[in-house]
């Protein structure tokens, strides 16, 4: 979501710097976004899972409006009230589902049903006690710049981004560990899903080593930073959201053939 902008840069080839930087990641996130819209409807039969419908609010209500936002603030492209609404409702859809995407296919390999219950109530509890307050002291801070708004905003946003990042490293972590259960429990001779296993652990390191980035970066101090490479690190999990399915739908198959998320039937790598 949109930072407090007071931290930009003072120069003029820091502005020219991070103006072009603005650009380039802002236009990844984007063609990401537009790619995975056109995507997502495409990939599933039905659209009652509510794997679907996170992807695709993460997608459409947050990348897109998170994106927009921040780069029309920074130009100056729009009112301020406008802007902070795009990044805020962007926001609010996609920092938070990102957490529901992750927790919705995590019973494909984990049939810990009491873990994902707390999971699932951790994920609605938290959202709601830090969704509020981080928004509210975002208007606050950036309408009244030199009051106890913005010392509260730094607070509130350090405390969220802590928290969400925390949350998702701990949902991936769910998944290595359970992966490597089945990799334990997996006939050696099955090289084939042994080689998806492994690619599977992979890709949630790459999940979790993206999100420390963010959180290293907020806590350095490099809040605008954070804030342009956010959508496009989230608009790259949410690609990946595709691989990790199909891998994880291939894994289940070789048990059972009923499934209840068998409603996907393509699983767009890129």
């Amino acid at each position: 979501m949109a930072d407090n902008f007071k931290q930009l840069p003072k120069s003029l080839d820091q502005d020219q710097a991070m103006g072009v930087a603005v650009i380039i990641f802002i236009s990844i996130a984007l063609y990401n976004a537009v790619e995975l819209s056109v995507l997502i409807p495409f990939s599933f039969k039905t659209y009652r899972s509510l794997y679907f419908w996170a992807l695709l609010i993460s997608t459409t209500m947050g990348l897109i409006p998170t994106s927009l936002g921040t780069s029309f603030q920074y130009f100056g492209l729009v009112p301020l009230w406008l802007s902070l609404a795009l990044s805020n409702i962007g926001f609010i859809c996609m920092v938070p589902t990102q957490s529901v995407v992750l927790y919705s296919r995590l019973h494909l390999i984990s049939q810990n049903f009491r873990l994902l219950a707390i999971i699932k109530w951790v994920i609605i509890i938290d959202s709601i006690i830090l969704i509020i307050p981080t928004v509210t002291m975002n208007f606050g801070s950036e309408y009244f710049p030199r009051s106890a708004w913005v010392h509260g905003f730094s607070i509130v946003e350090r405390a969220q981004i802590t928290w969400f990042s925390v949350q998702e490293i701990l949902i991936s972590s769910v998944y290595i560990w359970e992966t490597v259960r089945l990799i334990k429990i997996s006939p050696e001779e099955d090289k084939k899903r042994h080689k998806i296993l492994w690619e599977l652990i992979g890709i949630n390191i790459v999940a979790i080593v993206m999100d420390l980035t963010l959180l290293i970066l907020e806590f350095l101090g490099y809040y605008f930073t954070q804030i342009i490479l956010k959508a496009l690190v989230y608009s790259i999990k949410l690609k990946m959201e595709f691989v990790v399915l199909g891998m994880l739908l291939t894994i289940v198959r070789s048990h059972s053939r009923e499934l209840t998320s068998g409603e996907m039937y393509s699983f767009p790598s890129g």
